[in-house]
């Protein structure tokens, strides 16, 4: 009985081959963008090797949210020590001067991971995260703290690039849209984080201080988890390190698996004829369809009014009269953990589309609810509650679809040739629009209220859910050949 179920598993191991490379052969007869149509697909008693390396990953997701998170609680108490208390516009800065820099962290995170490979980019990111946030826990005034939101934003907008790209590159296939997924909900946890660490800002408000100087902890783990992590075995097969991939893929699957997964890599490496585009090709008649998509993906993501609700809850609640506004914020943070954990097993199942209409369209409602509870005069009772439980549902809805989906359907609509381009373009959208709405929301709303400004992102909730319905291709259970063809029909 042994010998005859050790044969039939080397005969199905030997069908598995001879499909993957049909699928390549048929691939390059086609002369479209095919990646990764051999993906590296360990068997599951390995996959426990690659959890802790996806976990340092992970570090710089938090890092992402802690940053984005921290200055929501802290913002009025740097405000009143470093002389800023009465100038919006320049909270403002403080606010968004991390942003601008993540949009060009994250031009620069694919060209670094490309250039020194994936683990040593995540350690010289870490030096830009440690002093930026020993500048900005030791600011005393608004230029030294403009300075380390510099630096913290170049980090967090390198790894903002580098934390995916590396877990979907150490991943088994099995289990790479979960530990996609993991990205996002780290980030959530970060902000949640952030909001938490605020807590104590009511009896000590210099605490703020240490609420920044805190993120120089999971830098440092960060750095040191990179020393011990294997290095991408893609890209040390790409460079041409095959002694080293090797010995990568040994320590991310087992030795046993070495042979099986080069085979593997060496397959997919044959998918695609075509030379790796330029920037000018992103704008062509054959790719602006998909690239367009990306970008507006970011845009209506940022737009919709989520980081405004992420930086400025606290303040919001405060003039709803919420007396715990930092708790009530730190609610909300936890309302985004939970959605994206419920999001995760949703991924698969419900399609990603659907997730993003759905999602658009409970959040559009919710900012619709808030808007309606500052301005109804019926409802001026429960404006404190209803503005706590308008953007709870705000979250809880972003986080079912419009925060995790758009990360995950970026690999899968893009080709291989314009994937690292690609996926740079569509993050300087979120990064830049994310700057805009930093900068501006709390000017804006002391012009035209908070009440119109929410009504506005609305109206952004609803645009988006029409162009997702028009625009966006369902991906759950098609290959990568269908997709190419549903967004570039002529090619």
């Amino acid at each position: 009985m042994g010998a005859e179920l050790a044969r039939a598993r080397d005969n199905v191991e030997t069908v598995a081959r001879s499909l993957i490379k049909f699928r390549s052969v048929k691939a390059q007869a086609s002369g479209g963008d095919v990646e990764d149509l051999a993906p590296i697909n360990p068997h599951e008693t390995s996959t426990g090797t690659v959890l802790p390396f996806v976990g340092v990953a992970c570090l710089g997701a938090i890092l992402f949210g802690y940053h984005l998170g921290v200055v929501n609680g802290a913002l009025d108490y740097l405000s009143k020590d470093l002389g800023i208390a009465q100038n919006a516009v320049m909270q403002g800065w403080v606010v968004s001067t991390l942003l601008a820099a993540a949009a060009v962290g994250s031009f620069t995170g694919g060209a670094l991971a490309d250039k020194f490979g994936r683990t040593r980019t995540f350690q010289l990111d870490a030096i830009p995260l440690i002093i930026g946030a020993v500048l900005t826990a030791i600011a005393q005034n608004v230029q030294t703290m403009i300075i380390g939101r510099l630096l913290a934003g170049i980090g967090i907008g390198i790894t903002s690039a580098i934390v995916p790209l590396y877990i979907s590159e150490i991943s088994p296939t099995d289990i790479r849209g979960a530990l996609g997924s993991v990205n996002q909900l780290f980030i959530c946890i970060g902000i949640l984080a952030a909001l938490v660490a605020g807590l104590p800002l009511s009896r000590s408000p210099v605490w703020w201080r240490g609420m920044f100087g805190l993120a120089v902890i999971p830098s440092i783990l960060l750095a040191l988890g990179m020393t011990y992590s294997p290095e991408s075995p893609r890209w040390l097969f790409q460079q041409g390190k095959i002694s080293e991939a090797e010995k990568s893929i040994g320590t991310l699957y087992g030795k046993e698996r070495v042979p099986e997964v080069m085979y593997e890599l060496r397959t997919a490496g044959q998918g695609s004829t075509e030379p790796e585009a330029g920037w000018i090709d992103l704008f062509s008649k054959r790719y602006w369809k998909v690239v367009s998509v990306g970008a507006a993906l970011f845009f209506f993501q940022q737009f919709a009014g989520i980081n405004a609700v992420v930086y400025y809850s606290t303040a919001v609640f405060r003039s709803a009269g919420i007396a715990s506004d930092v708790a009530a914020s730190a609610l909300v943070g936890a309302s985004n953990v939970f959605g994206t954990v419920i999001a995760s097993s949703l991924m698969d199942r419900q399609g990603r589309k659907s997730l993003l209409i759905r999602s658009f369209s409970g959040m559009g409602a919710s900012m619709l609810l808030l808007s309606l509870s500052f301005t109804w005069k019926v409802l001026a009772p429960y404006s404190g509650i209803l503005a706590v439980v308008g953007t709870v549902l705000y979250v809880l809805s972003f986080s079912l679809g419009a925060g995790p989906v758009p990360a995950l359907l970026l690999p899968e609509i893009f080709a291989s040739r314009i994937r690292a381009k690609a996926v740079a373009l569509s993050l300087c959208m979120h990064w830049i629009s994310n700057f805009v709405i930093g900068l501006y929301f709390l000017s804006v709303v002391d012009r035209f209220g908070i009440s119109v400004v929410y009504l506005v992102f609305a109206a952004v909730c609803l645009l988006a859910v029409l162009f997702m319905a028009g625009n966006v291709v369902e991906t759950k259970g098609r290959s990568l050949e269908e997709i190419e063809l549903a967004l570039n029909p002529t090619t």
